[in-house]
Formats: C-alpha cells, structure tokens, sequence
C-alpha cells in the first residue's frame, strides 16, 4: 500500500460519504457543540455540550457527521470531536459490523496520511480509534485471514514515506502498543489478555526491534537537535520503546506493585536483544547526546532494561549485563551535566533504586567497577542532600538504595568490600546537616517548610532508619554533638530579654528536625543488628529528647511551638514500639540487679541498657517509668494544645496505641495522671471536648478516639461497679440534661447540635470499646429510655445536615453491632427487642425524611444522602445478623417496627440508582451484605416485594456479581443462592399437596410467578456466572459454585443453549474436548441442592473451569470470547 492510495478507493470513500451534503447544514452547529465542549468557560454550556455529544454518538447519522467535521470543520477542535465521537463509537460492547470497521480504519490511514500536519491532539484522537479498532477485531478472521493485524504491514508503509509519515507511523505503533496494555474493566478480563498475549508473541518483539533499529539510524548521522521534526521523531520512537518496554507481559495488574518493587517480565524470546551489549549502549548515547525532554525518555527506558527479570539470564550472563549496567552508570556520573536537569534527575533516581531491587549487593560487589561507582553514587547522594530543595521527590528513590543496601549486608557472602561502612555514615550525616541547614533559608526567605509535608517526612525518615545504624558510634556522637549545640542557643533564646522571632523561629525548626531525627535512629534498632553498647547510646539520645520535653512543656502555654510537639510525639511512639512493654522482653537484653534477691522471675527488677543512662539523669530506670511520663505528656497536650487539631490527633492516636494492649493497660491504670483523666474528662481540663464555635466539627472526629482508649482504661478494674461506670458518665450526664433542657425551652439550637454532635462521638468512642455483655448493659441503662429519643428529635430536626446525623447514625450503627456476644441479654431482659425498636424509628425517620429532600447535585449526593443511607443499612444488617432479636415476636404481637424499617431500606433503595450502588464502595459494602441478610432469614419479604422493587433486588445483585470488589461479587452470590435455593425447594414441593405452610407456599408460588413472567433474569446471571468461571480471574470461584448449580438445575434448557454456543463457536477439533468438558462437569451430580451434591459440583466445577481454559489458550479459536455476545 502506498501512503495515500486509500484515498482513490471509490469504496471507501462512497461508504462515508452518502449524507454529508444531506447534512451540511448543521456544520456551524456542530463546530459551535466543540468550542463549549473544549473551550468553553460556561460550565452550563458545558454539560449540554457532553449530552448532545452522547446524542450524536447514539445518532444513525454519527459517521457522517463525523466525516463532515473532519472534512470541511474550521478547527482543530471539530476534527477532535469528531474523533472522539468514532472513539466512543468504536468502543461499544456491540460492536459495529466488520465491514464498517474496516472502513472507518481505512479512512482514518488515508485521512492521516493526507493531512499530516493536523494538530498533534488530533492526530493523537484519531489514532487511538485505529488502536481500538484494531484491538477488539485483533482475533475476527475474513476470508482466512486476521483483517485486522494489517495495520502493522500499513505503518511500514508510513515508516518508509517522508519525515512526517514517519512520525505517523511511529506514533500509530506507539498508540497500538499502548491500547493493547489497558484493561478495559467493562469487558471480560480474560479477552482482553488473550489479545494482549497474542499481540505480545506475534508483534511486539517485532516493533521493539524496528523501534531500536530506528534509534540506530538516527545516531548514526549527525543530529539536528534545531529541526523540530526529527526531535519529535526521536521523541515519538522513546515513547514507543518505553510503552514495548511498560507492556504487562504475564497480566500482572499494574496496580499490585509498587514503583520500586517492580520487574519487568520480559519474554525469553527477547533474551537475544539484553543480551547485546549494544543495546545498552545505544539507549546511553542517546541519554548523552540528545537534549533533557530527549534525554529523559532514554532514562526512562533504561529504568526498564536495569529492571529486567533475573531469571532471563544465566549467572555469567547477568553478572555481565549488570557489568554494563554499571559503567553505564559510572559514565553519567562523570559527566553529570545532563543531571542539572529535574527529569532527567528523577529518573536516573529511580534507576539507582531499581538496581538494588533487581540485584543483591553480593552480585554489586564483583563488578569491577564497583568501588569507584559506589563512591561516586555516595558523593551523587550527599549532594543530592545538600541541595533539599531541588526535585525532593527524587530523594526517596536515593534513600531506597541506600537502606536497602545497608539492611543486606548481614546477607553478603562475598569476600570482596562493600564499602557502606564508609559511606552510610556520610549519606546519614548529610541527611542530618542539610535537613538542618535548610531550617534558616526556609525561615528567612519565607519556603515551604518541608516539616509541614509530614507524609513525605515520615516515609524519609522510615528509610533512614535502618541507614543509620550502620557505624551507629558516628550517627550518635553526630546527633549528641548537634542536640547539645542547638538545645543550649534554644535556652539562651528563651532567657533572652529581647527575643528575636527569626532565630527562634530557625533554632524552633532545628530542634523539631533534631527530635525526629532521635526517634528515627531509636526506632531503627527494630530493622538492624544492634548491641547493648547500641541501647547506651539510645538512652543517651533519649535523655535529651524526655529533658526538652521537660523544658517545653514547663514554658507552657506561653512558649509552644507545634512542630517540636509533633516531632517530640514521633519520638515517643517510636520509643514506645522499641523499648516498652512487650517490646522490652522481646528485643531487649535483660539483666538482673545483684540487689534483687527474689526468686520470683516475674517480680524481678529488669533493667535494659537504654535505662541506665535515663536512670542517672532522669530518674527513669524502667518501663514503668516511661508511661508515666508518657501519660504526663498526654495530659499536657490535651490540656494546653486543645485549640491545635494536629497535636491533639497525634495525641491521642499515641494515647490509642498505648492502650491495645493488654499488659501496658494494667500498668497504665495504677498512673496518677490516668486516674485524673477517668475522673476529669470535661472541656475545663481539657478543651478539646468543648462545643466552641471556633472548633471546627470535623475537630470533634478525635472524641471517639479519646473515649475509645479512656474507656479501654475504665474497663481494666470495672468488673460490675455501676457506681463507677455512672460517676465516668456524669459529664455526658451532664450534657444530655443540658441539652433536653433547652430543647424543651426551644432556644440556642446551634449550642445544641454541636453539644449533640460531640456527645454522639463520645458515645461512639465508649461503646465501641465496651466488647462485654454487662459492661455494654450499663451503657445501654444509661441511654435508655432517657436520652436516645433525644438523638431521635435531632435526626428530625437537622436531617439535611449530614455533619449532624453522620456521627448520630453512626453511632447506633456501633450500639447494633453484636461484637463478642455483648448483646446476648439476659433470657429475662427485653433490652434486644427495644435496641432494634429505637434503631427501626432513627432509621425510618432518617429515611422519610432524607427523601423529602428530592434530587441532588452529583457533589452532594453521596455527602448528604447516599453516605447517611449506607450507614442505616450497615445498622439494619448489624441487627438482622446479630442474633440477639426475634423478629418473629414483632407480627406475633402487632409490633410494626419491624415491617416498618424493611419499608424504609425499600424506599432508600429504590431513591438510589443501580449505577450508584456500585460506584460508592461503602454503600455498596453495606447494601450487598445487608440484602445477603434478608435473602437468608426472610426470604417471605423478598417475595412480598412488589414486581418492579423485586426486578431492581435482583438487577442490582446481576450487576454486582461481576463487581471488583470481592465482597460485593461474593455477596451477591451468597444472596443468588439463598434465592435459588428458595425457588428450586418450592418447585421440588409444588406437585405435593400439604395443608401445612399454605403461607410459605403462596410466598413461593409468589416469586415463581415472577420468575415466569421475567425468564431472563435468571437466565442472564447464569450466563454472568458461566462467563465468570470460563473466562474470567475468578478471585472467589467457591462461592460463585454454590448458586450456579441452582441455576443449572432450573434452567436447564437455557444451560443447554449456553453450552452449545460456546462449543460450535469453537473449531472442530476443540469441539469434541469443550463436549467432553461439560459432560464432566455434571457427572455425578444430582436433581438435588443437598451439601453433599454441592460440594461434588463445586469440585467439578475445579477441574472444568482448568480444563476450559487449557482448551481455550490456543491461539486459533476465533471467537466468541465471551457467552455474553
């Protein structure tokens, strides 16, 4: 074919164009439709825009409206709608007929190839429906050939024409290779990577070798780096090697590995291309040679090759490969000019880190050029540093290498030096230093304090760690030296008459850097071989931190500063993790005091190396000691930092984690500061817990937090001292009388509904930590009958006001949940029935009355409502799952609560749109368990549903059977089979006539008349599971077995019909196997749904989706892929 000749093609060119002059008309419409959809500031404008633009998609007339924008529309905006219409088009489920696909391809080539200087988006729009195209025809067969895969005989043609052409070609390939990598998650999994698997062994090694070819010959001649074209060649070649490279060669899902962690799986048929030195080489000329937006694609690629799978090679041929890899290296650090760039920086980044990645320190060690490179990677690191405020990102690429390679040593077998004793000193120090350093020009010249971004802080300092105990002496006389230094100029700030804010600010700063820096290398004794002359010098860096804290907190409230506070909270919770409480025993040399003459070992007094220092300067010899300063610190934090939202949630997330375990709470609870807590939980000694209107309400989410661990604390010596538990609840006694007041006198209703805000989150706290059936009884005698109707009226009061009913549900969400049995009341006790009466009325008026609110905007619908209705069906599951009601007691005795909240899931239900279920993932993880509780226990609701309430119950779990979400699919199979189950016992008793149960009969005939009347339901999630199990990764195959053969046994015409168009799509030869394949997966089951026939076909069904897919891996099968189609 030569480039342009499809243009004379009167086929073509007829097929196309047989109503553009019909339609001319509405050409300046059309072009009016682009400019609001992609330059339009109208956001109005916008949205009728996208409709129309979905209208003209859905028109008969789409493809020739596409050909008149792009043959007579004035701007590149016109050809770039027209090319999103045919993307959109092409994409469709139902494909289009072979005939016009080819046609629309055919035009798209010629339509490139005669026009290339069109605008690059638009170039780019219209050879992604090429790729698509392409892509879903890849395995249709005409005429004995596959029509589709011309299209690589098509780009040689452009590779061959002008420099123009070229780039078209290139970038067709580039396109290819990319739509051939994206997972198109609408359609089923495994098409997609059977194409993919197909295109990777009979195209992609091809493309990867003329892409390389091409970067051959353009290095070969002299660069114009001035002709804007053959730059954009060169850029579009990188691009098409990097995307060859990037391909997901075994199906091994992007998302699953993390960008350091990854290997590229490259196929053993490539080995040849690695395994030319030249190879290497061309991409680290190219680096060389071309400029930083050039040169960092190279880079890119080369990130790739250092991560190519170990096993491609043998020993020699890898310790070669790498041979090169490293000279590679060591040549762009002696020449380091190309790095002053921040792309190329970042990437040669990343490729530092993924060469400890993909190969151990023992194999880094003999390379030859190992000693000089790891000195030039160690310098390359220190500067990077130094200079902290260029490309900060990148640094955590460096520190990867670095922590990696220190934390193997222990591992390295080879006699040849590794070096990092010399080096991991000089990286820490220069970590330290600069972080430092770097305090004083972020003060005075006003930067973004890197402190402020703690995520990346943290995650810095969790990879210094284990670098710094490698040569540990010179990491803490560096750090005692420092502390000393900057701790003293701090003290004589504070004593000075005339404080000058910027140095305080900066000696401020470089504490804080300093604090973290302690807990850092305390915390890393967890991940690196330590002594006890290490645990000394723990303690001895220790001793500074507990002594400025001393000094900080008696400066209190004049003197704070909030980084030192969360710096100094860094280094407590580390402290905690290394050196209290099970910690001390499990990792700590214990030994015992000559004094100590008890014979008791769990009475003797232990002392670890860390304590003796600690003991001398503070007092503090032991564990014990430690969590009295902790709680100390707590107390003040909460008291003097309440307005300070950060300090106070670090706060009290350290307070949580003290309070998990079971050994430190015994301790905790003997310390006078936590007695005061349990005693003094009120906004005056801690100000957090008021109502203020200059708290923020999002500031009241740390209550729980508080009330969870207090609450932990209170139950340790409660028992069943109800005394006790009513003196702990009298403040929020106190407040729920307050506020029943002023509801009753009907004034100050802000004060009240953030009062009622907080209590409910208090609340929250409390009961979640109450996980025993008397201590849950004294809570509930506390909240009932009094003061749950309050929490009622403020539903109905401010049920718009989802900042309000949020905590409020959520917290008779938390009071339903049945956690270690702590709702099993007493045979004499009513409590069960009455919790289930007060949740049915909150859930019934929450749900009447968020309805009256009509349609939403799609930014407030989930906030305002779906999130408040999730909440109410993960309640109403809580309480049908819970075992601790009878709900047949309820119609026993005229009771309507019941009734009445199933009527209220319905009506939520039916205000949400299928689309919406799935797509918020807490609301569909609540409906779908709480419906897999109702198609267990009363399936009599189910069939009393009204015919379009049961076909949206039932859509919603055909739709969900083929959700992501494992618990979704694997709860939609669970509802399926209840259902089934039900039908398939009531048509098994239909021709027996009992007098008995004439009621569940008539539910029965009920949902088989439904069945009847809409025979496609059934029949469409038999085809939904039968999909799944032949062709799809089935993640949860066991519980898609259990309702499948229910299914089977009540369709069996329509299995039939599926099973005989799957085998004949098939060639003749595979027929007689795919036959043979369902005749075993029926063997030896029965006409019966008994557990012992549904675990025979579930281990059928095993060995049948195995053998299905043996069957079906050759690549010669046509089609159907799928038994949707």
């Amino acid at each position: 074919m030569q480039v342009g000749s499809l243009l004379q093609d009167p086929q073509v060119m007829d097929q196309l164009s047989q109503c553009a002059t019909a339609i001319e008309p509405s050409l300046a419409e059309l072009e009016a439709l682009c400019t609001h959809l992609y330059i339009g500031t109208d956001l109005t404008q916008r949205i009728e825009a996208e409709k129309a633009l979905l209208e003209l998609i859905d028109s008969p007339e789409c493809l020739s409206k596409c050909q008149l924008l792009l043959e007579q529309g004035t701007t590149s905006y016109a050809q770039l709608l027209a090319a999103t219409c045919l993307s959109k088009l092409v994409s469709r489920v139902s494909p289009l007929p072979v005939e016009q696909r080819i046609d629309i391809r055919n035009y798209i080539l010629n339509y490139v190839a005669s026009q290339p200087k069109l605008a690059p988006f638009v170039i780019q729009g219209l050879i992604q429906v090429i790729a698509k195209i392409t892509k879903s025809g890849w395995f249709e067969v005409q005429k004995d050939r596959f029509v589709f895969r011309e299209i690589i005989a098509d780009v040689k043609t452009f590779l061959q024409g002008a420099m123009e052409h070229c780039i078209i070609g290139v970038i067709i390939l580039s396109e290819l290779t990319q739509e051939m990598n994206v997972v198109d998650y609408s359609r089923p999994s495994a098409k997609h990577r059977k194409i993919a698997t197909s295109f990777r062994d009979t195209s992609l090694k091809d493309i990867l070798v003329l892409a390389c070819s091409l970067l051959k010959e353009i290095l070969a001649k002299p660069l114009n780096l001035q002709d804007q074209d053959q730059q954009n060649l060169v850029m579009q070649v990188l691009k098409l090697v990097l995307n060859c490279l990037n391909f997901d060669f075994i199906g091994s899902s992007a998302d699953e590995s993390a960008d350091d962690l990854c290997t590229v799986q490259i196929p053993t048929t490539w080995r040849a291309i690695f395994l030319e030195p030249e190879t290497l080489d061309l991409f680290f000329n190219l680096y060389h040679s071309l400029p930083p937006l050039l040169s960092q694609l190279a880079l890119s690629c080369l990130v790739q090759f250092a991560s190519t799978r170990r096993s491609l090679f043998s020993s020699p041929e890898r310790a070669k490969y790498l041979g090169n890899l490293i000279k590679g290296v060591k040549r762009i650090l002696e020449n380091p000019q190309g790095l002053s760039d921040p792309g190329n920086y970042h990437e040669f980044c990343r490729f530092l880190a993924r060469l400890k990645t993909n190969y151990q320190l023992g194999e880094l060690v003999m390379v030859k050029e190992y000693p000089e490179v790891i000195r030039l990677i160690a310098n390359f690191t220190i500067t990077s540093l130094q200079h902290w405020e260029f490309a900060p990102n990148s640094v955590h690429y460096l520190l990867t290498l670095w922590q990696r390679m220190v934390a193997s040593v222990p591992f390295v077998k080879s006699t040849e030096p590794h070096l990092l004793d010399t080096y991991a000193p000089e990286i820490t120090k220069a970590f330290i230093t600069s972080r430092l350093e770097s305090v004083a020009i972020v003060v005075r010249d006003n930067l973004d304090d890197p402190l402020d971004d703690t995520t990346t802080v943290f995650q810095q300092l969790e990879q210094l760690c284990t670098v710094s105990r490698c040569e540990y002496e010179k990491t803490c006389t560096l750090l005692v030296q420092l502390f000393d230094q900057n701790a003293q100029n701090y003290q004589k700030l504070l004593h000075s008459a005339s404080r000058i804010t910027v140095d305080m600010a900066i000696q401020e700063g470089r504490l804080a850097w300093l604090v973290y820096l302690v807990g850092t290398v305390v915390g890393g004794r967890l991940t690196y071989t330590s002594t006890d002359e290490h645990d000394a010098m723990d303690g001895e860096l220790s001793c500074r931190v507990f002594q400025l804290i001393s000094l900080m907190d008696t400066g209190l409230p004049q003197c704070s500063n909030e980084k030192i506070e969360l710096a100094i909270l860094w280094f407590l919770d580390q402290f905690r993790k290394t050196y209290v409480g099970d910690q001390l025993q499990r990792t700590s040399k214990v030994v015992r005091l000559r004094s100590d003459v008890s014979r008791v070992p769990e009475k003797a007094w232990k002392v670890v190396k860390v304590y003796a220092r600690m003991s001398e300067v503070l007092g503090i010899t032991d564990d014990n000691h430690v969590l009295e300063t902790f709680m100390t610190k707590i107390v003040t934090n909460l008291k003097y930092w309440g307005r300070c939202e950060p300090v106070i949630s670090r706060t009290l997330q350290f307070l949580n984690d003290l309070s998990v375990g079971y050994i430190l709470l015994k301790k905790l609870v003997k310390i006078d500061a936590v007695k005061f807590m349990l005693k003094n939980h009120t906004s005056e000694h801690f100000p957090f817990l008021g109502i203020s209107g200059s708290y923020s309400l999002s500031d009241f989410r740390c209550r729980t937090a508080f009330y969870t661990a207090l609450t932990r604390l209170l139950m340790v010596d409660l028992g069943e001292d109800e005394d006790e538990f009513e003196n702990f609840m009298l403040p929020l006694t106190v407040s729920f009388e307050t506020v029943l007041q002023i509801f009753n006198n009907n004034f100050k209703q802000e004060d009240v509904k953030r009062m009622l805000i907080g209590l409910a989150r208090d609340l929250r706290g409390i009961a979640f930590a109450l996980n025993t059936k008397t201590s849950y009884t004294m809570l509930f005698d506390w909240m009932y009958p009094t003061y749950l109707p309050i929490l009622q009226r403020a539903i109905e009061q401010w049920y718009g006001e989802p900042a309000c009913t949020t905590p409020i549900l959520k917290l008779m969400a938390e009071l339903m949940q049945n956690r270690s049995q702590r709702l099993n009341f007493d045979v004499s006790s009513p409590n069960g029935i009455l919790l289930f009466r007060e949740a049915s009325k909150m859930i019934c008026t929450y749900g009447n009355q968020i309805l009256s609110l009509g349609s939403l905007s799609k930014d407030q619908i989930y906030p305002t409502k779906l999130k408040g209705i999730s909440i109410c069906y993960s309640a109403l599951k809580s309480a049908l799952c819970g075992n601790y009601v009878s709900f047949g007691v309820f119609k026993l005795y005229g009771d309507n609560h019941f009734d009445n909240v199933l009527q209220a899931f319905v009506k939520m239900l039916l205000s949400v749109s299928h689309s919406d279920l799935l797509q918020y993932r807490k609301l569909s993880q609540s409906y779908y368990p709480l419906l897999e509780c109702l198609t267990q226990d009363h399936m009599s609701f189910i069939t009393s549903l009204d015919p379009p309430v049961l076909l949206y119950v039932l859509t919603s779990i055909s739709e969900g059977l083929t959700a992501l979400d494992t618990v979704v699919s694997s709860s939609c199979c669970t509802s399926l089979d209840y259902i089934v189950t039900y039908l398939f016992k009531h048509v098994a008793k239909e021709g027996k006539k009992s007098l008995r149960c004439r009621e569940a009969t008539q539910a029965g005939q009920r949902l088989l008349h439904f069945m009847q009347q809409n025979p496609e339901v059934l029949q469409q999630m038999t085809s939904v599971l039968m999909n799944t199990i032949v062709f799809e990764d089935c993640r949860n195959q066991w519980s898609v077995s259990r309702p499948l053969l229910g299914l089977v046994l009540l369709n069996e015409k329509y299995f039939g019909e599926l099973r005989a168009g799957l085998i004949n799509s098939q060639p003749l030869p595979k027929q007689e196997v795919l036959a043979q394949c369902f005749q075993n997966l029926m063997e030896g089951v029965e006409q019966n749904l008994s557990v012992k026939n549904r675990d025979r076909f579930t281990q059928n069904l095993s060995v049948f989706r195995r053998d299905m897919a043996e069957a079906l891996r050759s690549d010669s099968s046509p089609e159907p892929l799928d038994m949707m189609s």
